[in-house]
């Protein structure tokens, strides 16, 4: 299996699929590049080079004990990056990986970068503080830290049985194969990194990053998260970057890169030839 070296030595894994132009997909929490294949094969079969790569400490990336938090994770997506030698990428960021995406632009700039595509995405802040009083309340983060600590396998089944694809809606029909991937793939994180990123994803104010967008932006969200609430996350992301497009699912979940993938793939392809 391929890997980059961060500069840490940690082993990043990543999934090269295709030729043409570059789009490197991040994931969300707790999953791995696998949460994209849907997306990264039809990329790839329409004339791209997608790349998805493991978060550290998630899938078949190395499991550090450090380096569990947002600076990390984006100098771990430079990592990738810049030992590919990648140029005119698109960056696209699902939930948590949004806020690595963006965290890269406020860490490493665009010269290397065409465009960055959010959806579902954290940014640009999640959590409810006094100067940001429409976020969530810490104690919902604190409940996703009291359930890794004592289950997080069940934790991981509650929300791929409940609110991460919106299975606890009405007339809502979620396959029990996505269901259990998401589990699946929650499981192969490391305990410890996972618990982290808890923070790392809630806490991190993705405001500066976002000032520092200066490449067309697509802003994908569904306006029945019940995870990144849509007001939290897509409608406040594309109000404050610079050439953003948004674009809402109506009735959506979280999820929709597996829920609305048809959708979400054809909206990133007319993206891209944008």
């Amino acid at each position: 299996m391929p890997f980059v070296t961060a500069a840490d030595g940690a082993r990043i894994h990543y999934k090269d699929w295709g030729r043409g132009r570059p789009v490197v997909l991040s994931h969300g929490w707790p999953l791995n590049a696998d949460s994209w294949e849907a997306q990264q094969l039809f990329l790839a079969a329409h004339g791209y080079r997608a790349i998805a790569h493991d978060r550290r400490g998630h899938g078949r990336s190395e499991q550090t004990w450090d380096g569990n938090e947002m600076n990390t994770y984006a100098d771990d997506l430079a990592a990738l990056i810049d030992t590919l030698d990648l140029r005119d990428v698109t960056l696209v960021g699902f939930s948590t990986g949004g806020g690595e995406v963006v965290r890269y632009v406020g860490r490493h700039g665009t010269d290397r970068l065409a465009r960055i595509a959010l959806v579902s995405s954290v940014p640009p802040f999640m959590l409810r503080t006094d100067d940001n009083p429409g976020g969530v309340p810490a104690e919902v983060f604190d409940g996703l830290r009291a359930g890794s600590l004592s289950d997080r396998s069940q934790l991981y089944r509650d929300l791929a049985d409940g609110p991460f694809f919106g299975n606890n809606r009405p007339g809502a029909d979620v396959s029990r194969g996505v269901r259990d991937a998401f589990w699946r793939q929650g499981l192969q994180a490391g305990h410890r990194n996972a618990y982290e990123s808890i923070a790392a994803f809630s806490a991190t104010d993705f405001r500066p990053d976002l000032d520092a967008v200066d490449v067309p932006a697509l802003v994908v969200h569904g306006d029945d998260d019940q995870i990144v609430p849509f007001e939290v996350g897509g409608k406040a992301s594309a109000a404050r970057i610079r050439n953003a497009t948004l674009k809402v699912y109506q009735g959506a979940p979280h999820g929709i890169t597996d829920t609305h993938k048809e959708r979400l793939a054809a909206d990133l392809l007319d993206f891209l030839g944008s």
